[in-house]
């Protein structure tokens, strides 16, 4: 007789340690605090004027959702015509449409690598190209973050076709991977680059283009993530790639394969996001301006120039307690804990939005300042 343990005991067991380590978490909602944790860096959910074409270009849609897959009865003109117009915007060949983020990646890095290729990936990479990376059958190493060095190792030692994946700019501490230098090594390996740009797609480059596009790189990237979960302000995904990747994708991504396509109102939502974008060139310096007046202002070094800003509080409970007295203040800050990040590494995750203003800035600056300073 099998020796097995009630799963419903099992669960509550690894849920009780998870709570015994300040990593629990719950699903909660703070509208009525000044928004410094959502990745919707361009405010652009929220711009009335926004919102206002997007409803009324919504009421000639006939047809809510897609109504099956892609290769089912799911295609539609304004799918295809969206991806020309993000190809243009993304300086690619081509582009394929993906439900989100976390689906491009497991499409590209599921499909594309085979048993016997050798995936290299930043340690810090998103939990997506990982769990696309295993899908894969292919061998996965990592490499120390943002280390050319290491990663130089990592590549002598890879067998196959070989595939190096980074985030352009890095969800946790809002730093840039040197996607210069990795370009310039593949005069001396042979690989194929796959950057996630979510936290680069609208804030950086011209029209949002990435921060890929802004380095002037994009012919030597094999597929680009674009996630619209972000500065967008919307929800989905497209890879920027060639005409090639494209059809290998639609026929061998069981991701993209198997489930149902994005709705009108999505790819509605996408296509005004980037014209408003288009329409307003000065938001980017705007934010600029936001991030540069935060860092002149927090006595500790955040180490990034993104909207992303992490102040590093040690310890689950400690990061926990400050985010709940800035909470208290007003602010919705969030802590990030281990095991999210590195045990030690915990922070306060402050992202900074064009909504945001000057004076809001300044208050949660201070506050967090004369915090740090008393513990």
């Amino acid at each position: 007789m099998r020796n097995v343990v009630d799963i419903n005991e099992r669960m509550s067991g690894e849920l009780g340690k998870r709570q015994e380590a300040g990593a629990f978490r719950v699903l909660s909602h703070s509208n009525e605090l000044v928004d410094f944790s959502s990745n919707d860096y361009l405010s652009l959910s929220r711009t009335p004027e926004l919102i206002d074409d997007i409803n009324l270009a919504l009421s000639g849609i006939k047809e809510l959702g897609a109504t099956g897959s892609r290769l089912l009865s799911g295609n539609k003109e304004y799918h295809e015509e969206l991806e020309r117009k993000l190809s243009k915007i993304h300086q690619s060949e081509s582009a394929l449409l993906m439900n989100s983020g976390y689906v491009a990646n497991l499409s590209v890095l599921s499909s594309v690598p085979k048993k016997g290729d050798t995936i290299i990936y930043d340690e810090l990479i998103h939990a997506c190209v990982k769990d696309g990376a295993r899908l894969s059958m292919a061998n996965r190493l990592s490499f120390k973050h943002n280390n050319i060095n290491d990663l130089k190792l990592k590549l002598a030692k890879a067998s196959g076709q070989v595939f190096v994946v980074v985030e352009s700019v890095y969800s946790m501490d809002g730093d840039e991977a040197p996607i210069n230098e990795i370009v310039n090594l593949k005069s001396e390996f042979d690989f194929h680059m796959i950057v996630d740009e979510a936290h680069s797609t609208g804030n950086y480059g011209v029209n949002g283009a990435g921060l890929c596009a802004e380095l002037g790189v994009t012919n030597h990237v094999f597929a680009r993530i674009h996630t619209f979960g972000k500065a967008i302000g919307a929800h989905g995904a497209v890879v920027a790639c060639s005409s090639l990747l494209r059809d290998y994708l639609i026929n061998h991504a069981r991701q993209f394969i198997y489930t149902t396509a994005m709705s009108s109102h999505s790819v509605l939502t996408i296509s005004k996001a980037y014209d408003y974008i288009q329409q307003h060139p000065g938001l980017l310096s705007l934010l600029k301006n936001k991030i540069s007046l935060f860092k002149s202002l927090i006595t500790t070094e955040t180490g990034s120039f993104s909207p992303i800003q992490p102040v590093i509080v040690p310890g689950n409970d400690a990061c926990v307690n400050l985010s709940r007295i800035l909470n208290k203040e007003g602010f919705d800050v969030r802590p990030v804990r281990y095991p999210t990040v590195h045990m030690g590494s915990e922070r306060l995750r402050i992202c900074i939005h064009v909504h945001n203003t000057d004076d809001e800035i300044r208050a949660l600056a201070n506050l967090i300042n004369h915090q740090l300073q008393s513990n």
